[in-house]
């Protein structure tokens, strides 16, 4: 289960960064990617969701990025470190269906994955400061 969770946020992340990058269709992105894999429909509900989520609830993710990382505008950050953020927070302050501490673990495996050498380290930076102020 947890493999195929992590692969559907790799997805959901793949997802967001071609809405942001190209501005496409999220609907038409979604349904090509998942197309394409081969996913339970539970994990790929759970890609769904995680980008509808994003997309809907952006704005307030953002305002979270510029509060706890004010040197970085959120518009300067990179497409990957953007959306990985995005996801994460979402997970976090919003969903709340995982615990902070595994939102924050996957967040920075995907930037492993995804971002640039010193995404990892950002990444656990900014979710740190956030969960330090989340009380659930």
């Amino acid at each position: 289960m947890v493999g195929g969770r992590r692969r559907a946020r790799s997805l959901a992340l793949q997802a967001l960064y071609e809405i942001d990058a190209a501005g496409h269709d999220p609907q038409t992105v979604v349904d090509c990617l998942l197309s394409g894999a081969d996913l339970p429909e539970e994990n790929a509900a759970f890609v769904r969701g995680l980008v509808e989520g994003v997309l809907e609830h952006q704005e307030k993710m953002d305002s979270y990025i510029r509060k706890f990382a004010p040197a970085w505008p959120v518009e300067q950050l990179s497409i990957v470190d953007r959306n990985i953020l995005r996801l994460a927070i979402f997970e976090i302050l919003i969903d709340n269906e995982v615990p902070v501490k595994v939102a924050i673990d996957e967040a920075v495996e995907l930037a492993k994955t995804f971002g640039s050498d010193s995404s990892p380290k950002f990444v656990n930076g900014v979710l740190g400061s956030i969960s330090a102020h989340v009380t659930r």
